[in-house]
């Protein structure tokens, strides 16, 4: 058995007693048939993307189930015969939920891994090290760092070298 997910639309103008009449029509349907509706999610009335027939909106039905392929092909061909039924897609889930699962296993692994590893130095916050507190941060580029300075003592002063003047030359 495999896991399937059915949109359709039907016509605007149905009532929705009418609606809900043929959904639990389809979940007998594929109970029936040996399969199990998960999920039925009515999303209302909404415009269609282009023009379908005469109608310009319609009320969206989302059927998410479990079944077989036979199951699959007797669902489409009542939703194919209906007259409440605009347009209707059914797409397989089960390998798209596998590989999901596959993705979050190995990604809680590297994070088992990356938690069980020696914990580093923590690191001073973002305020931390534009107060200047903790561990000094790196300087930038081009600007000066904020080291202290010594003061320098000042030099022996030398006698300046005396110029010529216009008498001596």
């Amino acid at each position: 058995m495999r896991i399937y997910e059915e949109l359709f639309i039907a016509k605007p103008d149905t009532p929705d007693e009418e609606v809900d009449a043929f959904i639990e029509q389809m979940k007998t349907s594929v109970a029936n048939a040996g399969g199990t509706v998960d999920k039925v999610e009515k999303w209302g009335k909404r415009k269609l993307a282009y023009k379908v027939g005469k109608y310009r909106e319609g009320a969206y039905v989302l059927m998410q189930f479990t079944a077989g392929a036979e199951t699959v092909k007797e669902f489409e061909r009542r939703l194919r015969v209906s007259d409440l039924v605009i347009k209707f897609l059914t797409v397989r889930i089960d390998e798209t939920l596998k590989r999901l699962e596959k993705r979050k296993k190995e990604r809680d692994k590297r994070a088992h891994k990356k938690s069980s590893a020696a914990p580093a130095a923590p690191q001073p916050s973002v305020a931390q090290q534009m107060m200047g507190e903790g561990t000094p941060a790196p300087a930038m580029p081009g600007m000066p760092t904020k080291e202290p300075v010594a003061p320098k003592e000042p030099a022996p002063k030398e006698p300046a070298p005396k110029e010529p003047t216009p008498k001596e030359a």
